[in-house]
């Protein structure tokens, strides 16, 4: 996984619409990036529903919010749309912007082993550089310690 003052790995990925999103589009703003598992499985719902709940706290701190599965383009728009989810949902089917950020580990859930999104979130600051690194976030209190850090910064 990436550390903190590492310059942030570029990546264009297409969001719910299909419409091609880089994290360089967002030079000049903080960067609020999170990997997530999977759409509509109850963590990553309450961890998405709770950003959007926050979403105008974000915006009054210019933050951009931008979450990363390997689910479809087609997924995300019914999770989007399902949830009113206001912010950016990049989809990653061949994990490009998953390696490079490290979250993609081995997992283990009842005793088996499989790989997956290892749920991560990274603040990367105006310039490119990840400024925070938050391993393996509690879905239900991702959002809120993200905006307290941002308050406190």
């Amino acid at each position: 996984m990436l550390e903190t003052g590492t310059k942030a790995p570029d990546f264009t990925l297409n969001d719910k619409d299909g419409k091609a999103v880089s994290l360089s589009d967002f030079m000049g703003k903080k960067v609020v990036l999170y990997f997530y598992p999977k759409d509509n499985t109850p963590g990553c719902t309450r961890q998405a529903c709770a950003f959007a709940a926050a979403y105008e706290d974000f915006k009054t701190l210019d933050a951009v919010v931008i979450g990363v599965s390997k689910d479809s383009e087609a997924s995300h728009r019914k999770f989007a749309e399902k949830y009113g989810l206001p912010f950016i949902l990049l989809s990653d089917p061949e994990l490009k912007a998953i390696q490079a950020y490290g979250v993609w580990q081995e997992k283990k859930n009842y005793g088996k082993v499989s790989m997956g999104v290892v749920r991560s979130t990274f603040i990367i600051d105006e310039k490119g550089f990840i400024e925070k690194v938050m391993p393996k976030v509690k879905p239900d209190t991702n959002a809120a310690e993200i905006l307290a850090y941002l308050k406190s910064v």
